[in-house]
């Protein structure tokens, strides 16, 4: 069985609204478009990249697709994010979404279906393991799924007091482990989660 990874962008209020622009999501009203842009530099670069050294597919919801191909398939040859780029544009990209019209970027495919009953096939087949970036509503119901094997949350040193947010109420209840964990020069945190089976719970007065 493959793995998920879900990689995002998140501010220390729990925010994963509009991190690469203003023009990102607006939606509600938001203001801070582009909230991460301050805090890029080599370390976090360097991490991307990590990410994408292990063979992958992509899954992505509809919006973050739409983002994602508006803008690596037109990335010039001369540009330093165009390696990147070559790697997008090569694998197969899974989407979440109503309706598979306008997936014209190249190896898209619509998910068919119950959005968990779809990736947890998708899990079970052999291959490449599963990337997410951003996708923020399609990755709150994969946690509800219990469907999520790791979180590579990038912790930003900022409060955005509003705006949408990666966790909802009804997460699946699940233990996880720090498996990776570095701070960059601007204070930003690279953390690593792996699922670690069930929360264990005590009591401070049994320990007495």
């Amino acid at each position: 069985m493959r793995k998920l990874i879900v990689s995002t962008f998140i501010s220390l209020d729990g925010v994963i609204q509009a991190p690469g622009g203003p023009r990102e999501d607006p939606s509600g009203g938001f203001r801070f478009g582009g909230w991460i842009v301050p805090f890029a530099d080599e370390a976090i670069g360097q991490h991307v990249q990590s990410l994408l050294a292990q063979p992958f597919e992509l899954l992505l919801g509809r919006n973050t697709y739409d983002i994602f191909a508006s803008h690596w398939p037109d990335v010039p040859a001369d540009s330093k994010s165009r390696a990147i780029a070559d790697v997008f544009n090569r694998v197969p990209k899974h989407v979440a979404t109503h309706l598979s019209a306008g997936l014209d970027w190249q190896n898209s495919r619509a998910l068919e279906g119950d959005l968990a009953d779809a990736v947890r096939a998708l899990k079970e087949e052999e291959g490449a393991g599963l990337l997410t970036f951003g996708s923020g509503d399609m990755v709150r119901q994969l946690l509800a799924a219990g469907l999520v094997d790791e979180l590579c949350l990038l912790i930003f040193p900022v409060m955005l007091g509003r705006g949408k947010r990666l966790f909802a109420d009804d997460a699946q209840v699940s233990a996880f482990t720090l498996a990776h964990s570095t701070r960059t020069p601007g204070g930003v945190l690279i953390t690593r989660y792996a699922r670690g089976g069930e929360v264990r719970t005590g009591s401070f007065e049994d320990a007495d």
